[in-house]
């Protein structure tokens, strides 16, 4: 199938909910959202009807946001109902998460009561390793381990400064705190650092800001498997809301 001059072709990866295709664009990938949702790196993984679909808008919409903001980013446009063009990049092998509430992990590590605010947001780094369980390491293990410098670091944080305080503006107009977020990025042809992956509520800790009802993928975590799709709609209706 054939859409403005863009072919689909072979799949390049498949993950846990999401598949890559290459396109006729040496440059350019469709990334495809799978009726799938996970949890505890995929130990626990159940298929969700029309959940792809639901993904793809809300981190269209929120990726669509952070490219007016002049951050750069891998997403092009919304494809279709479950596909998003994105640019081709290297993922880098590691996960950011940006705490601004105490919750999840945090909570059990510090042995501090979920719902602490933090004055500094807290920046977290994940090494990408499924055999070493993704393990919690600092700048310094990053550029022993030869990921990235320290420079490509500081650029990093840069943007992830950037996007938290943007963020949590665009989610508080919709009522919603934005507690964490989990996001990656990728380096282009010309080596540049981009933005990528998804940002949804399967990556992001979101609390109603008057219930403080969770909004998020830890729904799903903690056992109440048949709201999620509401959930999923609802965050939905507020970011198309306005």
């Amino acid at each position: 199938m054939i859409i403005n001059n863009i072919i689909k072709k072979n799949l390049l990866s498949e993950g846990k909910t999401k598949k890559i295709y290459e396109t006729n664009h040496p440059l350019k990938v469709l990334i495809q959202y799978k009726d799938h949702i996970t949890a505890f790196n995929g130990l626990k993984n159940k298929f969700l009807q029309k959940k792809g679909h639901l993904t793809n808008e809300i981190s269209s919409l929120i990726f669509e946001f952070i490219n007016s903001c002049k951050i750069k980013t891998h997403f092009i446009r919304k494809f279709n109902k479950i596909e998003q063009l994105c640019y081709k990049v290297n993922m880098i092998p590691l996960e950011f998460v940006v705490r601004n509430i105490v919750s999840g992990s945090l909570s059990r590590r510090l042995g501090i009561k979920e719902g602490e605010h933090i004055s500094n947001a807290i920046f977290e780094i994940f090494y990408k390793n499924d055999e070493l369980k993704d393990p919690l390491i600092n700048d310094h293990h990053v550029v022993f381990l030869k990921i990235i410098s320290y420079e490509e670091l500081n650029t990093i944080f840069r943007i992830i400064s950037h996007l938290n305080c943007i963020l949590k503006s665009f989610f508080l107009d919709k009522n919603i705190i934005l507690v964490d977020f989990k996001i990656e990025f990728g380096k282009n042809h010309n080596n540049e650092i981009l933005l990528s992956d998804e940002i949804s509520p399967d990556t992001c800790r979101l609390w109603d800001k008057k219930t403080m009802k969770k909004l998020d993928k830890d729904i799903f975590r903690i056992g109440f498997d048949e709201n999620m799709l509401d959930i999923y709609m609802e965050i939905l209706k507020r970011l198309n809301v306005g």
